[in-house]
């Protein structure tokens, strides 16, 4: 993991080193980002959707922690050595703490594949993750922020997309104590900490979170699930649905990107 509180020079050089210092850079064949939890994948068409953007709310404060923990687990079950970005800006860095790489590598992920940009301010932060999801030597780009984004219109987040789409950059926007709002995103997620399974004597368990679908643009939202994190086999746990307010359609419609954007 390496970090810098000015945004990196050359970016997409530093990309394509890491990228081939591991060999090819890996995505899903079939074109998900799979959780490994059979039913939550399964209920999706296969995963996340690569080449698109999926935003994660924790619109309590506290479960910033939570959201940020699910993004990087889901980023970092891509197979091979290719790197993940993480773009933050010094104040949210403040604000959620430092990512602490032996804990990600307690959790079963690889904290070298980890790449932190810390920008000075959401402007600058917005010009790095064009800058990034246009790379394609990345696993995924997770792009953390604090509160209000202004600059983040529907304008702004259709030309990241249009990056990702354009790269096969699987983009994550991590919004903290923040509203949702209208958007190009292919998902939009609330994120929410959940009580743990105890292990024995009475240890605190594998990582939870309760997930709510707020908005699927190839089908019907309103969907629960709570996952549990499995790091010997670093993937979410094959556990029962927690309670659907919808049911989930079993085809799927992709639309053209930019349309639908509400």
């Amino acid at each position: 993991m390496r970090e810098s509180s000015q945004p990196l020079a050359g970016l997409r050089q530093r990309i394509a080193r890491l990228a081939a210092s591991g060999g090819p850079a890996s995505r899903p064949a079939t074109g998900w980002l799979a959780t490994g939890h059979d039913a939550f994948d399964a209920a999706l068409g296969g995963g996340l959707m690569v080449g698109r953007t999926h935003e994660f709310f924790a619109a309590d404060a506290l479960d910033g922690a939570s959201a940020a923990a699910f993004a990087a687990l889901v980023a970092l079950r891509t197979p091979g050595k290719a790197p993940l970005l993480w773009l933050r800006t010094v104040d949210a860095g403040r604000r959620t703490g430092h990512i602490y790489a032996p804990g990600i590598a307690e959790l079963g992920g690889d904290p070298d594949r980890l790449l932190l940009v810390e920008t000075a301010d959401p402007k600058m932060l917005l010009a790095c993750a064009n800058d990034a999801v246009r790379c394609a030597g990345s696993a995924a780009v997770i792009v953390e922020s604090w509160g209000k984004f202004p600059l983040l219109d529907l304008t702004a987040g259709r030309r990241l997309a249009l990056g990702a789409r354009d790269a096969g950059t699987t983009l994550l926007m991590l919004r903290l104590n923040a509203v949702p709002t209208p958007s190009v995103a292919e998902t939009r997620w609330n994120i929410v900490a959940a009580p743990s399974r105890a292990l024995e004597a009475n240890a605190p368990g594998a990582p939870a979170f309760d997930l709510e679908l707020l908005r699927w643009r190839s089908g019907p939202a309103g969907t629960r699930w709570r996952l549990d994190w499995d790091k010997d086999e670093q993937a979410f746990r094959n556990a029962a649905l927690s309670g659907a307010v919808l049911p989930l359609a079993a085809r799927r419609t992709v639309y053209p990107l930019g349309a639908e954007a509400a």
